[in-house]
């Protein structure tokens, strides 16, 4: 079973689940985010969620965090139907920063659409109904980070047509997530539910961050998504 929780130090969500579970959301997100040739507006927000695709995929095989889980197999009914298998089945899992998922959040839902307007694709499309799925891993795992109020709020955001991830300046993810990471745990508790707010509704500071990138690809003549900037992330994170 796909899950998600919170790390010990709300650093970021751990994403865990079987080989098929990873791989079946996996498969999903591949297939909504299309060529790389198309939704060319969303190259941003696109490569974003390649790389987390890339993260859980080393996951599932087995380059990341493995563990062994109950399967509920009892001795009776292995007895009853006469034959002997395992007690456990082996999960895998690993890492996600929480500014990552928050976007993440926010961009499946334009990739859903984009798919839907353009390969007629209905909300019951399964590739659809898995990557809901884990838009609602992450909810759950926001809400238990934020007021109810504030979640409330932010829910109703994230569902509106007012935000979406087109011509994102997904270099901002990039900012908040070495901040995050810098942030002790207290702090991060304190500032979580602003980072979300930054993120979703795309706040003055977002607005700023995105003047001053367009002014600089504007010399060059190069598209948003172009732009580089030199962000190092630490080799270790305290997750």
């Amino acid at each position: 079973m796909l899950a998600l929780k919170n790390t010990e130090n709300l650093t970021g969500a751990l994403i865990s689940g079987d080989y098929w579970d990873l791989d079946e959301l996996c498969t999903a997100l591949h297939r909504l985010t299309g060529k790389e040739s198309r939704y060319l507006d969303w190259q941003g927000a696109r490569m974003r969620l390649l790389s987390i695709m890339h993260d859980i995929r080393n996951a599932y095989q087995g380059n990341s965090n493995v563990e062994s889980v109950g399967n509920g197999l009892k001795k009776d009914t292995m007895k009853n139907h006469d034959f002997i298998a395992s007690q456990n089945n082996i999960y895998f899992s690993t890492e996600i920063l929480w500014p990552e998922l928050i976007f993440t959040l926010v961009a499946i839902n334009d990739f859903i659409n984009l798919h839907k307007k353009y390969e007629q694709a209905t909300d019951l499309e399964i590739h659809i109904v898995n990557a809901r799925k884990f838009q609602a891993l992450i909810a759950e795992g926001l809400r238990e980070n934020m007021s109810e109020e504030s979640y409330t709020f932010i829910m109703q955001q994230v569902l509106s047509s007012n935000v979406n991830a087109e011509e994102y300046a997904s270099q901002y993810i990039d900012l908040l997530n070495i901040s995050y990471i810098d942030m002790s745990r207290d702090r991060r508790i304190q500032s979580f539910e602003s980072i979300v707010h930054n993120i979703v509704v795309q706040s003055k500071d977002y607005s700023s961050f995105k003047k001053k990138i367009l002014t600089e690809t504007n010399k060059t003549k190069s598209t948003i998504h172009d732009f580089r900037m030199n962000v190092e992330y630490p080799e270790y994170i305290e997750w």
